[in-house]
């Protein structure tokens, strides 16, 4: 019987799928579960809201406790968190790369560098020289992801992908989504979203 599986899906902008993204994949193979990394845009979700930014932003007391629960959270799981400037960022291209990388092999760790750089080294993840350094640093080829980026494909692939996770009710980041299509919203839920992964086996 093959393990169980749950889909992560995150946008790069979102400050609590850094922490998801850090710890999931010990997580998961302490839990004999797989998963894949589904990165997707939140951009259209909150622009189907009425919202042009996020949440965070629009809601000044929700922006305050988020910023100091990011920093509580990122100690406890040992991990340098500084808050990105500006928020959030476009994480368009970023997800595209990271689309065409985990068909080769090396998107998962693509998709945590990316959030490291952005959350914990304050870099631009909007920056071209950004994600070639990255992708450079896992031993692929950078123009060639870049370029791979740009195309119809993948350009497709992104979007289908985002009308996927709304066609899944997804509003919000990070998500999991189980085989049978049970979804879990949010980081503190990480933990159960296996759990319950499990029990579908």
């Amino acid at each position: 019987m093959s393990d169980p599986t749950l889909d992560f899906w995150f946008d790069f902008a979102s400050t609590y799928s850094y922490l998801s993204a850090v710890q999931i994949r010990p997580l998961a193979a302490e839990a004999s579960v797989k998963v894949r990394f589904r990165p997707f845009l939140l951009g259209p979700i909150f622009k189907a809201q009425g919202w042009d930014t996020s949440p965070f932003n629009l809601y000044e007391a929700k922006g305050r406790y988020m910023w100091r629960d990011m920093e509580r959270l990122a100690a406890d799981l040992s991990v340098t968190f500084r808050r990105p400037d500006p928020f959030p960022q476009n994480g368009l291209l970023a997800a595209r790369v990271a689309l065409f990388g985990l068909t080769q092999g090396w998107g998962e760790d693509f998709s945590v560098a990316v959030f490291r750089a952005q959350f914990d080294e304050g870099r631009r993840i909007d920056d071209d020289g950004t994600l070639a350094a990255i992708v450079s640093g896992l031993n692929a080829d950078a123009k060639a992801a870049l370029d791979a980026a740009q195309s119809g494909d993948v350009k497709l692939r992104l979007r289908s992908q985002t009308e996927e996770a709304q066609r899944l009710g997804l509003f919000g980041a990070p998500s999991f989504t189980t085989a049978r299509g049970d979804l879990f919203w949010g980081n503190d839920r990480l933990e159960q979203a296996l759990r319950w992964a499990r029990r579908e086996q």
